[in-house]
């Protein structure tokens, strides 16, 4: 976030005859515009832009959804003979729309909690070595000590009798049919962080803090996308649990961390992509 990844698709359009298939769990949201970074009227005047605006911030959706609206975006694209640009930082959108999605059983608290107890005996790295008897392609991609993630393949197997890789590869909806090239932009977090702080200034000045004011008065206030990044923030200080300077400072916070997130999925879906890819 904050790296310039709107600006290079722009960029990119343009040179490449392209349109530009936004990425963005929050773009889609109507009246979420500042906070989200959304491409201003100017911007989307350079080229077209999809995937904007799709819902009021009260409805649901989500990244199976998105997925289907971005392949039918893409082969209305590909049919005009333009390229498109999938620009953003959702994570779990891009892996909906390139490999697709499962649907996990929902979590069982007895089954943690007894590979926790495992754990805290026999040490994390024996779950592990007993997940890669199960599931040696699963236990390649984490790490021997990451409780939680060994836990919840380990606890997928118990509930489905199914390895979660095999589980992964029957959700797999078909594979996209043109090559895709990805570029990550992946700033130290000491260059990106003072990005992140002009970036939140900027908001603030365009009117972020009026947007949010509107969206809670539209009766928006208590969903689940106003409790994104610098909406929350802006909402305590509108309940008056923060001064603005505080929920400003808080919103820096929160969207660097939010970055440091964004670089660890990154790093392990192509550490995935590449682990999987045929040669």
């Amino acid at each position: 976030t904050a790296s310039g990844k709107s600006e290079l698709g722009l960029a990119l359009a343009e040179r490449l005859s392209g349109e530009i298939v936004c990425c963005d769990s929050m773009q889609v949201y109507r009246g979420m515009d500042i906070g989200t970074g959304k491409p201003t009227q100017k911007e989307q005047s350079r080229c077209r832009h999809h995937l904007l605006d799709l819902v009021d911030p009260g409805e649901p959706f989500h990244a199976a959804a998105w997925a289907a609206q971005a392949r039918t975006a893409l082969d209305d694209i590909h049919r005009r003979g333009r390229t498109p640009i999938i620009v953003g930082g959702t994570g779990l959108y891009f892996r909906a729309l390139r490999t697709g999605l499962f649907d996990a059983p929902p979590s069982d608290p007895a089954i943690r909690a007894r590979h926790q107890a495992e754990a805290a005996t026999l040490g994390v790295s024996a779950l592990h070595r007993r997940l890669q008897g199960i599931d040696p392609e699963a236990a390649a991609r984490i790490r021997p000590g990451d409780l939680v993630r060994t836990s919840r393949a380990l606890e997928v197997y118990e509930q489905t009798g199914i390895p979660v890789s095999e589980l992964r590869r029957r959700a797999a909806g078909p594979p996209l049919p043109w090559p895709v090239s990805v570029v990550i932009l992946d700033y130290p977090l000491d260059k990106l962080r003072p990005l992140i702080h002009s970036r939140v200034d900027r908001m603030m000045g365009a009117g972020f803090l009026s947007e949010v004011e509107t969206l809670r008065k539209a009766g928006f206030g208590r969903t689940r996308a106003l409790a994104a990044l610098g909406y929350k923030q802006l909402g305590q200080h509108l309940d008056g649990l923060l001064t603005l300077p505080e929920a400003v400072a808080q919103t820096k916070l929160a969207t660097s961390a939010y970055a440091r997130r964004q670089r660890t999925w990154f790093r392990r879906e192509d550490a995935q992509v590449r682990a999987t890819a045929p040669p």
